[in-house]
């Protein structure tokens, strides 16, 4: 069973979803009062984005369970794609540091990711580098950033204004970009953005819409392969 957690209507798995046909998948919810997994219950685990920060437990108590989820689900070998506040998340609970409105400003659109050398031999960010190369086009909306990793982590992608996008913990893979945004969701995010200028969007999503959904459906391929092994393993 593969694992959704989705922090609120806005953020959906989207683009990511028709790439999880092959295995059962189940969303929770756990700003509806949702109760979390045992680790022991997961063959994979994704964890989407939202709008609170890594550290906003009084308004989201759910947050450090979740964190505590993923390093346990990691500590099992099971499969983690953690994603903007998931990789957030994530990074916290593993002893790293989130910095909330990070003085370098927001990250919003599609950006250049680099891809670093460690990507090519990353079970899921391989299927990019061989597909795409190193310098990959993404879909970016946040403020909050990660600013250190957390220790034994390994760091896999930078953008111009970000270093870490993407970095591996063990059997768990953070992205500070979103995989799953499709244009229209994209679209939809700006809209709540005054420093976002829809137009430019709207351009730079179709100018690099092949890479980005073969960027999506090679993210998703990697990481299904991975929770299929699981499954297999466990029976």
């Amino acid at each position: 069973m593969l694992t959704v957690i989705q922090h609120e209507d806005a953020v959906p798995l989207d683009r990511l979803e028709p790439w999880l046909a092959d295995v059962a998948v189940r969303i929770v919810r756990p700003d509806r009062g949702d109760a979390l997994p045992s680790a022991a219950e997961l063959d994979g685990l994704i964890v989407l984005g939202g709008t609170n920060n890594a550290y906003d437990t009084e308004v989201a108590p759910w947050l450090a369970a979740e964190g505590d989820l993923m390093l346990a689900a990691i500590e099992h070998d099971v499969p983690v794609l953690a994603i903007c506040l998931g990789a957030q998340v994530l990074a916290a609970a593993g002893g790293g540091q989130v910095s909330v409105d990070a003085p370098i400003g927001p990250e919003r659109g599609v950006i250049q990711l680099r891809l670093r050398p460690d990507a090519a031999e990353d079970p899921v960010l391989r299927g990019v580098v061989t597909a795409l190369g190193r310098t990959v086009s993404a879909p970016s909306m946040h403020a909050d950033a990660i600013t250190t990793l957390p220790e034994g982590a390994v760091w896999l992608a930078s953008s111009n204004q970000y270093p870490f996008q993407a970095f591996r913990l063990g059997s768990g893979l953070g992205v500070q970009f979103h995989p799953e945004a499709g244009p229209e969701l994209m679209q939809r995010w700006a809209a709540t953005h005054q420093d976002v200028d829809a137009d430019t969007l709207t351009a730079d999503l179709a100018a690099a819409e092949d890479a980005l959904a073969t960027l999506t459906r090679e993210i998703a391929e990697g990481f299904v392969a991975q929770v299929l092994a699981v499954h297999d393993r466990v029976g």
